[in-house]
């Protein structure tokens, strides 16, 4: 019974599964109503367009609305026009889908110009149960007003979590490959074995690109949704947290080359002397839980959970700013003793020293007002940040503050 609970859960987070559901009850709907106000024995029309019109979230379906219902009503009346003159041949065919590509390109409906040729199509294969254009353009916008109003009584889901969970899960694989890296430095490092490190970096890019589409669709999910108090402060949080940790990914690409070139100038050597890697894998080990406890903050409700997740992060970047001390100061003593890779040994500390920066939480909350002040100026005109969020930052350095001055 748990997993079963559990399964339903977990499908009902899902946005395709989501989607599915809401469609499918929009265009049933539609179709009934249509049944009741049209007269028509089968109006299909309907239904057709509540799919289209209604999307995964309240912003994306009145955004593109208006659009996908001029596309449909455009492509039935380019259907109803031929089957009365010429009805249905391959060469009429041809002529409607011309025709449809043509005028939606006319009307102005952007991304969903095939859509006209589709609806004609469509409507043009019912011709024999609708006589009438006007039947169709009525049938067009019951679906349309039924997909609208199935949005806003029904609100889409907000996709936070999802989007959370998808940034998080990036930070864990970066922490693996982190701790990968970590575990080779005092073994003999086959040239082989640090390029499939370096590609593993590489392949974060890819990574990046699916939590960037899922971030997306939370910030669609924010935006006009009656559901949320402080949209624009929830979006802006998690956003530059995924611009934090693609730059850090950056980084440790550059880190991964690094190790491949050091690899290389090494041979059959350990990278580094004993005492040196250990230290060097520490280091890596507590940078690597600072991207996971990064994470946690970015994803953390703007709560008390923030506050933990500050606190945690903070305590963190500490331990990880020791461990830096201890193992640069080792590097040193080896620089001298074999001076000759010194560029590289440089190139190393200073990576980590840019991925430490840009995790600090200073740095964060700097960056953090600015993106809010520039989203408030782009949707509120001139306008400040709102005073909420000011007011959230301004908890977020008194607490750290607080936190400073106790371990002091």
């Amino acid at each position: 019974m748990a997993a079963l609970t559990a399964g339903v859960r977990a499908l009902s987070r899902d946005p395709v599964v989501v989607q599915a559901v809401r469609s499918t009850a929009a265009a049933t709907i539609a179709y009934a109503v249509a049944l009741w106000l049209s007269g028509e024995s089968a109006p299909l029309t309907a239904p057709l367009t509540a799919l289209l019109v209604v999307q995964v979230t309240l912003f994306s379906t009145l955004t593109t609305g208006i659009r996908r219902v001029n596309a449909v009503i455009a492509g039935v009346l380019i259907a109803s026009g031929f089957s009365l003159l010429v009805g249905l041949s391959w060469w009429s065919l041809a002529l409607i889908i011309l025709a449809s590509l043509i005028v939606g390109h006319l009307v102005r409906v952007s991304e969903f110009v095939p859509e006209v040729a589709i609806s004609a199509m469509l409507v043009l294969g019912v011709t024999r149960v609708a006589d009438t254009a006007w039947d169709r353009v009525l049938e067009t916008l019951i679906g349309a007003t039924v997909g609208l109003l199935f949005n806003v009584v029904f609100v889409p889901p907000v996709w936070v979590s999802t989007a959370g969970e998808s940034i998080g899960d990036l930070a864990r694989r970066m922490r693996r490959l982190l701790l990968a890296i970590g575990a080779e430095l005092t073994t003999p490092t086959a040239v082989a074995t640090a390029a499939a490190r370096l590609d593993e970096a590489r392949r974060l890019d890819n990574d990046i690109a699916e939590v960037d589409t899922a971030l997306r669709q939370a910030e669609d999910s924010l935006k006009f949704n009656p559901r949320v108090r402080e949209g624009m402060l929830n979006r802006v949080v998690l956003r530059t947290g995924l611009d934090t940790l693609e730059i850090c990914a950056v980084v440790l690409r550059v880190l991964a080359r690094t190790m491949t070139d050091l690899a290389k100038e090494r041979g059959d050597e350990p990278l580094f002397p004993p005492r040196t890697g250990r230290a060097l894998e520490e280091l890596l080990t507590e940078v690597a839980d600072a991207l996971v406890g990064f994470a946690d903050l970015v994803t953390a409700q703007v709560s008390a959970n923030a506050e933990a997740a500050e606190a945690r992060l903070t305590t963190g970047l500490e331990a990880a700013a020791e461990a830096r001390e201890r193992a640069a100061a080792l590097m040193f003593d080896g620089v001298v003793n074999r001076p000759r890779h010194w560029q590289l040994h440089g190139a190393l500390l200073t990576e980590i020293d840019r991925i430490l920066a840009e995790l600090d939480p200073d740095h964060r909350s700097g960056r953090l007002m600015e993106e809010l002040d520039r989203t408030a100026r782009e949707e509120y005109g001139k306008l400040p940040a709102p005073e909420a969020a000011r007011r959230w930052l301004a908890a977020r350095r008194r607490a750290r503050h607080r936190a400073r001055h106790r371990t002091g």
